[in-house]
Order: C-alpha cells, then sequence, then structure tokens
C-alpha cells in the first residue's frame, strides 16, 4: 500500500541580490512544504515564467538592478488571465524588501499582491510568512519599520516630505521636481531644507544619496 505524498508547493524566486536570492534557494530546497520552481535575476521575467510555468507561489522583491520592478511585475502576475497559465490560476505573490518606504505596502495592496515581509526587518520568519499566505491568510506589517537617517528616524518624515525625497534620488532639480508635484520650486526648496535640518546632511545630494543608501527610498531607474 502506498503512502500519501503531500503535494509541496512550486515556488520561484524573483530578486537580483545574489545573497538574499541564495537565501531564499536554500530555504525552499530544504523545507517540507515548498519546492524551487524557479530563481530570477529580472522581474521583467517573472510574468512569463508563471504563464509557462507551474507557480504556487512568487517570493520577489522590488528594485532590481535592471530598472524592472516586482511591484509592477506583481500586477501583471494578478491581473492576468488564469486561462492564459499553464495551471489555469494565478499564485500567491509575497513581496519581500529591504526599503522601508511606506508607500510600497499601498501599491502592493493595490497591484494584489497577498503578503509583504521586510528582509532583516520582520519578526515573523518568513516559511511561517509563506505557510500563512498559502493557507489563504494576507499577512502585511501593521506599521513600517523605523530605521535612521542622519539625525532623523524615518517616521519623523512627512507624506509630503517622501514625496519630495522620492523624486530627488531620481536626480530632478527643484523646478522639474516642483512641476511635478504641483507646487512652486520655494515649497520644494523649503521641504529639502527641512530634511536637511532633521538628517543633519549637508546639501540634497549626501540626503538623496543616504535615503537610497539605508533603504528609505527604492532608486528609480
Amino acid at each position: 500500500m502506498s503512502e500519501h505524498i503531500k503535494k509541496k508547493y512550486r515556488t520561484l524566486v524573483v530578486d537580483d541580490e545574489k545573497m538574499s536570492r541564495g537565501f531564499f534557494e536554500y530555504m525552499i530546497e530544504n523545507s517540507e512544504d515548498y519546492i524551487l520552481a524557479g530563481s530570477l535575476e529580472s522581474a521583467s521575467d517573472a510574468p512569463g515564467f508563471v504563464r509557462a510555468n507551474e507557480v504556487d507561489l512568487v517570493i520577489m522583491d522590488i528594485v532590481m538592478r535592471d530598472g524592472s520592478n516586482g511591484l509592477d511585475a506583481a500586477e501583471k502576475i494578478k491581473h492576468a488571465d488564469a486561462g492564459d497559465h499553464v495551471n489555469h490560476r494565478i499564485p500567491k505573490i509575497i513581496i519581500v524588501t529591504g526599503t522601508v518606504d511606506p508607500k510600497n505596502m499601498t501599491i502592493a495592496r493595490n497591484a494584489g499582491v497577498d503578503s509583504f515581509w521586510y528582509k532583516e526587518l520582520s519578526e515573523q520568519p518568513l516559511l511561517a510568512l509563506m505557510d500563512r499566505t498559502m493557507a489563504g491568510e494576507s499577512i502585511f506589517p501593521d506599521k513600517v519599520p523605523r530605521i535612521t537617517l542622519g539625525n532623523a528616524p524615518s517616521t519623523e518624515f512627512t507624506d509630503r516630505e517622501m514625496d519630495v525625497l522620492r523624486e530627488l534620488t531620481t536626480g530632478l532639480s527643484n523646478k522639474q521636481i516642483a512641476a511635478k508635484l504641483g507646487v512652486t520650486d520655494e515649497t520644494i526648496k523649503s521641504y529639502i531644507q527641512q530634511m536637511l535640518d532633521k538628517t543633519g546632511y549637508a546639501n540634497r545630494t549626501e540626503l538623496a544619496v543616504n535615503a537610497v543608501l539605508y533603504g528609505l527610498i527604492a532608486v528609480k531607474n
């Protein structure tokens, strides 16, 4: 009499960081309930992989070096026609990131992402989050982790300051940021000065570079 063999969830890893990707691969390959379906370095390849292969769960970072974005890929996967997929169903998606920009969680929810996990900052182990997600739960952190940027905790930045900071990290001038956000040049200059006063940084370049370096803002390509 043959024993019943439990089906393992086929899991796709999408992360451009070799160390993170290796960790996820090792965790999956050594788990009892998951099996590695594939491993990708670019989010742009994820929707096509999911359509052509049997995938139950996608673990995906947000920003990739090639300019692709995990949130964009997640939206494409979640809004695709299940009939176009080889297994005729849409997989669960967990976004994993080290960037604490609070806007990412909002975008993830709107994209249809099932769960959200902060690398190195979440208290719950990723494997436990995977189990809960596959069981039908949608797990998002109650609050964004706090990091320190210069002299200021990230929680001290207002929503509007974050809007300005996101644009600042793209290299736009004050005039360009003002036009994009629908305010005056002087208003943008004031927001930047407020952030410089909070952090203690000497100039806008130092502010922008460190916002990306410490994971407050995900750099745009």
